[in-house]
């Protein structure tokens, strides 16, 4: 009888779960705002970011990139994103009537609540990276638009790597 349970709760399991090693709950930005000491390979300058006296019609901080790629079935921000991040946060800390929204995407392969929930965590992860340099969450909006909207069209390592992302958009 014992056997028997287990083994239904074996099926069920693997009918329940995703055939992905994922941990979609797990936090993959981590708080190095404090830390002393340089971060692992990283040499980027930092642009300077100014108040604009017409931010409310800007279109953001001039010269910074607004879109943050992803490892494939990974919504972990990888350290070559740091000073698009940075930039961005300066920007929102000095404009704080400006409001955002990150829409996070996916490539075309796996199911649609799938990539829907894994656009989420690009987006979210995205967000909590800002947050963590100090911008506020009211300015912030997190979105997920799956594999729905992709970049770049096509069924192969090129596309889908232009098609994990989370983009950047100023609102208002």
């Amino acid at each position: 009888m014992l056997k028997r349970t287990i083994y239904s709760l074996a099926i069920v399991a693997m009918i329940a779960g995703c055939s992905s090693g994922t941990k979609l709950n797990d936090a993959p930005v981590s708080d190095r705002s404090g830390a002393a000491g340089g971060q692992q390979g990283s040499s980027t300058a930092v642009a300077p970011v100014t108040i604009d006296p017409n931010a409310s019609t800007a279109q953001g901080p001039v010269g910074i990139e607004r879109i943050v790629y992803f490892d494939y079935d990974s919504y972990t921000v990888k350290p070559e994103f740091q000073a698009l991040i940075d930039g961005h946060a300066r920007f929102l800390k000095a404009n704080q009537q400006r409001r955002i929204s990150i829409e996070g995407h996916t490539d075309e392969r796996g199911g649609r609540e799938y990539n829907l929930a894994l656009g989420q965590k690009r987006s979210e992860a995205v967000r909590r990276a800002l947050t963590l340099l100090g911008v506020n969450d009211a300015q912030i909006e997190a979105v997920s638009f799956g594999k729905e909207k992709p970049a770049a069209q096509g069924s192969g390592e090129e596309a889908w790597a232009q098609n994990r992302r989370a983009e950047i958009r100023y609102t208002r």
